[in-house]
């Protein structure tokens, strides 16, 4: 069953706990350029939303990749990058409706890296003080509409 972060905008506040939280998990250090999902807010700061991989049923990221390193995990339900087979020309990241899939820079090897929900722990949503955040399995019909 597929997979993925939900996030409820009407609750975040904004406080990017859940990038630091990600960064560390997944880097050891906290720093949101590394933190697979992105806190965005309004200009007036009035609202902030985080953007999160969606984990497509029909993923544009996969079919444009020309070196088949992104792939669908039915075990886990997420799309994963295959770290050893991308070459980090950044097509799976031009074509993300998203924009949540980043590049590593070029000193750091140039792969692509996205949200593979932690093998279902998910510390950004333990981290989560509103409880904005929250892992979802989703019917394998449902579709998630572009914002």
């Amino acid at each position: 069953m597929r997979k993925m972060l939900v996030a409820n905008y009407d609750v975040c506040t904004g406080c990017r706990i859940c990038e630091l939280t990600c960064s560390f998990e997944k880097e050891g250090a906290y720093n949101p350029r590394f933190a697979r999902l992105c806190v965005v807010t309004s200009d007036d700061g009035l609202w902030s939303d985080v953007v999160v991989c969606a984990q497509c049923e029909n993923p544009a990221c996969l079919r444009v990749c020309p070196a088949n390193a992104i792939a669908r995990d039915d075990e886990r339900g997420i799309v994963v990058v295959d770290l050893e087979r991308c070459t980090g020309c950044g097509l799976c990241a031009q074509y993300c409706y998203r924009q949540i899939i980043k590049l590593y820079s070029k000193a750091e090897g140039g792969q692509a890296y996205k949200c593979d929900l932690c093998d279902g722990r998910v510390p950004c949503v333990e981290a989560c003080p509103t409880g904005a955040l929250r892992l979802v399995e989703l019917e394998e019909n449902v579709a998630i509409r572009v914002p």
